[in-house]
């Protein structure tokens, strides 16, 4: 069985702060609340900060979870409530089918690998095979960018982005559409509402690493279940140790069917 979980995180406590500023720190908060982790299973959290005096936590398990431990070191532990909800994911899942459209949030870290970057930076960060092959994994750091490794992709994950229902483009891409492959270049209905670089040291180490972020929010049309399911509880791009790649759907708004 499968959960998705949501939990209320207090911004004003000390703990909270390091949790807030360090997908590393957070990421061994997750974990920490998930029991008899199996190997291989793959936990998605990701961090929803539309409110900044509440940010959400939000969790996808193969396993239920318990976040006490951080309601009592980052949330609101004596005040009234529901400090954290636990719900079954299964509802979700079967309700996937051809033709089904839904609203969709997703943080990822849109990157490309290539044999010869244009501009090294020190703070890229290197595949596992880079000593063989001289593979580089460069971020995406324009949203024109960032969007077209969304839209490129969308097909293998089981679901496309209907054309919007008005011509303006997304906010921030309208002086550099021009940069997108001409099949992307039609308005969609998905628009880059966060964009963020982030960057922290390993622990134990002195090793720096720089996360490139962005969120993506819109509209889908459901193509294949089987994939979108797949990415759904498998999640999508890298860097889900640091609170990328999970795709959480729900009904569109009155009027959007």
């Amino acid at each position: 069985m499968t959960y998705l979980s949501r939990v209320r995180i207090n911004p004003l406590r000390a703990a909270s702060r390091t949790l807030l500023a360090n997908p590393r720190a957070l990421h061994g908060a997750v974990t920490a609340g998930v029991p008899d982790i199996v190997p291989g299973d793959r936990i998605l959290w990701r961090l929803d900060t539309d409110h900044p005096r509440r940010p959400t936590l939000l969790v996808l398990t193969s396993s239920k979870p318990d976040w006490t431990h951080i309601v009592e070191r980052a949330g609101w532990p004596d005040a009234e409530g529901e400090h954290y909800a636990v719900r079954d994911y299964s509802p979700l899942l079967a309700q996937l089918a051809v033709g089904r459209e839904f609203a969709f949030r997703l943080k990822a870290s849109p990157v490309q690998n290539t044999s010869k970057p244009d501009k090294p930076s020190a703070h890229r960060t290197k595949t596992a095979e880079e000593l063989h092959h001289r593979s580089y994994r460069m971020a995406h750091r324009t949203a024109a960018q960032q969007l077209t490794w969304f839209l490129e992709r969308t097909q293998r994950w089981g679901f496309t982005i209907p054309e919007a229902r008005t011509d303006s483009a997304a906010p921030g891409l309208e002086a550099s559409a021009s940069d997108a492959p001409a099949d992307t270049q039609a308005a969609r209905e998905v628009r880059i509402t966060d964009r963020s670089r982030n960057t922290f040291t390993k622990p134990g180490t002195r090793t720096p690493v720089t996360l490139t972020t962005a969120t993506f929010e819109g509209r889908l049309h459901i193509t294949d279940p089987g994939l979108l399911q797949a990415a759904l509880l498998g999640g999508i791009g890298p860097s889900k140790a640091y609170g990328c790649g999970l795709l959480t759907l729900a009904p569109l708004p009155t009027g959007h069917h």
